[in-house]
């Protein structure tokens, strides 16, 4: 074995490959202890940005990304397809998370996982029940601006205590609470 050093051995083996700069000019370090440098720089940002997107509350409202969002049985995409859900917009409950998976629950009570790709920060509002007015003011003596049908999809825009500022088909208004899922009774949105 010659007495050469793992430097000059480095800096050789990229000039081999073509590597004009296979070792640090600036402190002699070899490219690949460079690489795992940034490697590690890299999986750290990384795991800092998964932590906080961990640090998200549980339970909290989204709403569905796409028009075609699978609900499996378990939080992998191994696990079976149980639902497809055809509504874009439509707002489900996170109720627990594995990873990048994420447990839901919809406006029936029906529990599944998710991939958080196919969730999307939105707040929206689910009209359930009869049909209802959507008011010019937060009040149940305002006058309407729109009649929604149950299942209608709006946008969630602000809430008080009682009532609820939403877009929906182009217009917009206040619907109380109770005539929509979406929104939990103490929270306030801004």
């Amino acid at each position: 074995m010659s007495s050469r050093s793992q430097g000059a051995l480095d800096r050789d083996a990229g000039q081999a490959l073509g590597q004009a700069d296979a070792v640090d000019v600036f402190r002699g370090e070899p490219a690949i202890a460079r690489r795992r440098i940034a490697v590690t720089v890299l999986v750290a940002v990384l795991a800092a940005g998964a932590a906080a997107a961990a640090e998200l509350p549980v339970p909290r409202f989204v709403s569905l990304r796409s028009s075609e969002v699978n609900l499996r049985t378990g939080p992998g995409a191994s696990y079976p397809v149980e639902w497809v859900y055809l509504r874009r917009s439509m707002p489900v409950e996170v109720i627990g998370e594995f990873e990048t998976w994420r447990k839901v629950r919809d406006w029936q009570g029906t529990v599944g996982w998710v991939h958080q790709s196919m969730l999307d920060g939105q707040r929206t509002a689910l009209v359930v029940g009869a049909e209802r007015m959507l008011r010019r003011e937060p009040a149940a003596d305002a006058p309407a601006v729109a009649r929604l049908a149950p299942g209608v999809i709006g946008r969630l825009l602000e809430c008080a205590p009682a009532w609820c500022r939403v877009e929906a088909a182009g217009h917009e208004g206040w619907l109380r609470r109770d005539e929509f899922w979406g929104a939990y009774a103490d929270e306030t949105i801004e």
